[in-house]
């Protein structure tokens, strides 16, 4: 038999409760609301306070489900920005590395804006120089150091005249030819240059050693300390290389002789000064004509 369509509550408790809590809460809503018309028409500061209790009591539910609304809204977004960041990324390092590259180039060309600038102003203040020439050549692997210069007797370079950068001292002439010049490097184990320390003029050996260092030994007095840091330069004893041109610096602390490191490494550079050997020989002086009688 089939049940009947219209069926009461009452054969049902859950029903009954349920529908009585409904009547409940929709007198409830009606009551409260004619309170708080009445309210707000006859007393409306106490409806204000009311309406405020409330905010309140609504406000932090309110502001918990709208940013539960707000993450969950924001997911895509999220998701396109994780990877949209990560294909920027990718392009910037690609950026960073081309301007690595480019800073590298600018670092390069700086310093050899310096070591020539460095170089005219030393051409410029040396009185009357030779000839400013370019270093082709240098033997770096054998314990013969020597360079070679694109000047030769063309350009008024002739043996033993000294050869000199913005930074020191390098070396020597020893062999001319007409467009060529041999240079002796002061790290040459034959190279001997007559030097004086700055701090208080001690007077001093610098011998090359053919290993790129150069051995400063005491010539004069013994049993002389040498501090790191000590500079020594040419003190114009022998007529060949003109005082005050730097030749290198102490490494350790030592006695009598000391390993230096040159202040001017031809490894490194590109152009070279030749000037007039300090003392002219004796053949380019001129007598002085005699007096008529």
């Amino acid at each position: 038999m089939a049940p009947p369509r219209n069926r009461r509550p009452g054969f049902s408790r859950r029903a009954q409760y349920g529908l009585f809590i409904s009547y409940v809460l929709a007198g409830g809503g009606v009551l409260v609301g004619a309170v708080l018309l009445l309210l707000s028409t006859l007393h409306p500061p106490a409806f204000a306070a009311v309406r405020g209790t409330f905010s309140e009591l609504v406000t932090p539910v309110a502001s918990g489900l709208d940013g539960v609304r707000r993450g969950v809204s924001g997911i895509p977004s999220g998701i396109g920005s994780f990877f949209g960041v990560r294909s920027e990324n990718a392009a910037l390092r690609a950026e960073v590395e081309a301007n690595r590259k480019l800073v590298e180039e600018a670092r390069i060309a700086a310093y050899d804006n310096r070591r020539l600038r460095a170089t005219l102003r030393l051409r410029d203040r040396i009185s009357a120089p030779v000839v400013t020439a370019r270093l082709v050549y240098s033997t770096g692997s054998s314990t013969r150091r020597f360079a070679t210069l694109n000047a030769g007797s063309w350009q008024g370079v002739s043996a033993g005249q000294p050869v000199r950068s913005a930074d020191g001292l390098i070396g020597r002439v020893v062999e001319v030819s007409p467009n060529t010049a041999r240079v002796l490097l002061i790290l040459d184990p034959e190279s001997i240059v007559p030097v004086r320390r700055v701090r208080d003029g001690l007077p001093a050996i610098a011998a090359g050693r053919g290993d790129g260092l150069i051995e400063i030994r005491s010539a004069g007095a013994a049993q002389v300390l040498f501090e790191p840091g000590d500079a020594f330069v040419t003190s114009g004893t022998g007529g060949i290389f003109p005082p005050n041109i730097a030749v290198a610096q102490v490494r350790n602390r030592a006695r009598d002789t000391a390993e230096g490191t040159p202040f001017a490494s031809p490894d490194t550079l590109d152009y070279a000064v030749v000037q007039q050997s300090y003392f002219p020989e004796a053949g380019a002086v001129r007598a002085p004509e005699a007096a008529p009688r």
